[in-house]
């Protein structure tokens, strides 16, 4: 499989997600809900709809944004970070440019940037929500790259990104073990590894111009 290199000349583009590729999040969420909520929350569930349960109740799926969004506004200090995340970004800088383009409401960016720089990943920050094809055109319109890579978790933002940039290369990765053994491949990824010991090989080999 081949993709259409772009003839701009700039650097190549990573643009990658934060949570559950660069930072831990759901445990921690996990524990925050019970601790804060006596809010249940079934990891294995594999939807955050139907994994919220409140003495032995379903909540409802218009409960799990706010829950999200006040998560994001005080417990952010609880992530941590995913193994070899840091030193594949700082490899993969030295031959592209990287951004990190995460679903949160736009008054968090200021404190994922800090989050994520506090552990050593400093690179530009972008929030944005619902699907995340229209930004990383945006983000590929502004850059002008040879070539871009997408690495996400959800593939509901694979889907997006086929559609809206269907020349960028798309990474499926899942760091949490339990999320990542419920979850199949994302029909839209090139590719699903789970690690960015594996991960980085992969986009390095993308970003030689490397066939899947």
């Amino acid at each position: 499989m081949t993709l259409r290199q772009a003839q701009d000349g700039g650097r190549p583009l990573v643009i990658t997600d934060c949570d559950e590729v660069l930072l831990h999040m759901v445990s921690h969420f996990r524990d925050w809900l019970a601790e804060a909520h006596a809010v249940d929350f079934a990891l294995d569930a594999g939807d955050f709809g139907n994994a919220l349960t409140k003495a032995g109740q379903p909540m409802e799926r218009e409960a799990v944004w706010p829950l999200l969004n006040g998560f994001f506004r005080s417990e952010m200090p609880r992530q941590t970070l995913v193994p070899g995340a840091r030193e594949a970004l700082a490899r993969l800088s030295e031959q592209a440019d990287v951004v990190v383009l995460t679903n949160l409401m736009d008054e968090h960016q200021g404190a994922r940037a800090d989050q994520l720089r506090a552990v050593g990943i400093d690179y530009p920050v972008f929030c944005n929500q619902g699907g995340k094809g229209a930004p990383v055109a945006r983000l590929i319109a502004e850059y002008r790259p040879s070539m871009a890579v997408f690495v996400d978790d959800l593939p509901q933002h694979h889907a997006s990104v086929a559609r809206e940039a269907p020349d960028t290369w798309r990474l499926h990765m899942i760091a949490e073990p339990i999320l990542a053994a419920r979850m199949p491949p994302a029909p839209d990824a090139h590719a699903r590894i789970d690690d960015w010991a594996t991960g980085v090989k992969w986009i390095e080999a993308r970003l030689a111009g490397e066939a899947v």
